[in-house]
């Protein structure tokens, strides 16, 4: 049991390095905290906790080791991933002066399924992510370790991701915080736009040169 104590620590460990290192998750996660409302904002932070057990589920099932070992279909994943970051960026450059209010797609409020979404399919379309955790279930994490207590692993990923994004969230949904950012609002909304379009741009670029899947990715997610 000590044994898995220690395993345990050293998945804490890497993981809060990776979920707090910059990314797609962290640029629209602040987005959304200084453009939505908080409950908005919240929505998103769980879509992104949630988004974390899909790729538990598919580690766990040995699907992610065939995506990482075949090129055409993490391929295909990444032009999925980039093309969803794309969209999220256009929005983003869209954005206007007048101050840090709701933002509004179309004439319509952005609703909390909408929030949650959006912050669901960011985490869980970056290949990145994928690598990051094909890569902890595969080298990390001992196989022999029980596949209860791997779950159990995903389990507090998934749930030290969401409280990190929702501590996000909510210092950046404090009134004084909007207020700082009120006068120049519109222009980081349009610089989260640009730090999307840039990630999106390396995918495909990545896409194109051909680089393969990695064996062994490094322990940050980039997200």
């Amino acid at each position: 049991m000590q044994n898995y104590w220690l395993e345990f620590f050293t998945v804490a460990l890497v993981h809060l390095l990776a979920v707090a290192s910059p990314g797609p998750d962290f640029a629209v996660m602040l987005r959304q905290a200084l453009t939505q409302s908080r409950r908005n904002a919240l929505f998103t932070a769980t879509g992104i906790g949630l988004g974390i057990l899909l790729h538990v589920g598919y580690s766990l099932l040995g699907i992610g080791l065939i995506i990482q070992q075949s090129v055409m279909l993490f391929t295909v994943l990444k032009v999925i991933g980039a093309v969803y970051l794309l969209w999220v960026a256009w929005h983003c450059l869209r954005s206007k002066p007048g101050g840090m209010h709701v933002q509004t797609s179309g004439g319509k409020v952005q609703t909390g399924p909408a929030a949650f979404r959006l912050g669901f399919l960011t985490n869980a379309l970056n290949p990145k992510a994928t690598l990051f955790f094909v890569s902890l279930f595969s080298v990390v994490i001992n196989p022999g370790t029980p596949v209860l207590l791997q779950a159990g692993y995903g389990l507090y990923m998934a749930l030290a991701t969401g409280l990190w994004f929702a501590m996000v969230a909510i210092f950046f949904t404090h009134p004084r915080v909007r207020r700082g950012f009120n006068r120049f609002g519109h222009w980081l909304d349009r610089l989260m736009g640009g730090i999307l379009l840039l990630l999106a741009g390396q995918l495909l670029l990545s896409t194109v040169s051909g680089s393969e899947p990695l064996s062994a990715p490094s322990s940050g997610t980039d997200r």
